[in-house]
């Protein structure tokens, strides 16, 4: 009989610990990452970009963990899922290598996310080279009409999880739309936007030690800043480049309403419902 409450016991606790275990969820990019201002240094086959990148996604391990998250997990989010190394990575972190579908594990429950190196949504003005998921594919993304990118729309979705966001960083303008979503976030711009592919940046060293302080930051924000949700029936409307033109079966084969020749509209109950129609994953 001992045993057994003693087991039942043990089996409480650890529920408990896995309950208040501070988790934070990093989704990478490259286009953000201070010195990066040109197309051809976004390849992952450029050394620097993959230096430049892993230095500051450790700099935000760093401060997390310094500012009290117990375990961080970096999800390869740039080209592929081909950019980062498990030999150079934070030896303190965990590495996601591949696509995550339309949920990006945020069923998970992770008690925060956080953006690195992110670019802000197309067509924004000195955005060093804005765009939404496809700078060569697709033209625009609107929701409820409002145009979006992947911060805003990531955002919304790991609200919908119940999930905030707690830090970007970036350009000045991805930061901008950061805190125009979730003010109380923390970011870190570490290069300001001149024009498309003209930028004026921090050198490295600076960049990560921003970083380091906005990621710790952010972590004694943990639990204290709210998921950024939206409520009821969402469009997504996917406006392709003109080289982009719908398949002649758009309508019956995407499941979405056409609007012209470059443009699907999929409407849904709520995000996640309008989300997985528009299988932008």
């Amino acid at each position: 009989m001992a045993k057994t409450a003693l087991l039942l016991l043990v089996c409480l606790l650890g529920a408990l610990q896995a309950q208040t275990k501070k988790t934070v969820f990093l989704i990478t990019d490259g286009e953000g990452v201070a010195g990066i201002c040109r197309q051809e240094q976004v390849e992952t086959t450029n050394p620097e970009l993959r230096a430049l990148l892993t230095a500051e996604i450790n700099a935000a391990v760093d401060g997390l963990l310094a500012g009290g998250a117990d375990e961080v997990i970096v999800w390869d989010g740039h080209a592929n899922s081909s950019t980062l190394s498990a030999q150079t990575i934070h030896p303190k972190a965990k590495l996601v290598i591949g696509g995550l579908g339309r949920t990006m594990l945020l069923e998970r429950g992770f008690s925060a996310i956080g953006f690195i190196a992110q670019h802000s949504k197309a067509g924004v003005r000195s955005g060093i080279m804005a765009h939404s998921y496809s700078s060569l594919g697709i033209q625009n993304i609107r929701l409820n009409g409002k145009p979006v990118g992947e911060t805003e729309t990531r955002t919304m979705l790991a609200g919908w999880f119940n999930t905030p966001v707690i830090l970007l960083t970036g350009d000045v303008k991805a930061a901008e739309e950061m805190k125009a979503l979730v003010p109380e976030a923390e970011t870190a711009a570490v290069k300001e936007g001149l024009a498309r592919y003209v930028c004026l940046s921090m050198s490295a060293a600076a960049a990560q030690e921003s970083i380091r302080e906005a990621a710790r930051r952010a972590a004694a924000k943990i639990g204290k800043i709210q998921p950024y949700k939206i409520s009821g029936p969402v469009t997504i409307e996917i406006e392709y480049t003109t080289r982009n033109s719908l398949r002649i079966d758009a309508a019956a084969a995407l499941g979405g309403e056409v609007l012209d020749d470059r443009t699907i509209r999929y409407a849904g109950k709520d995000f996640l419902d309008a989300w997985t129609k528009a299988r932008m994953w």
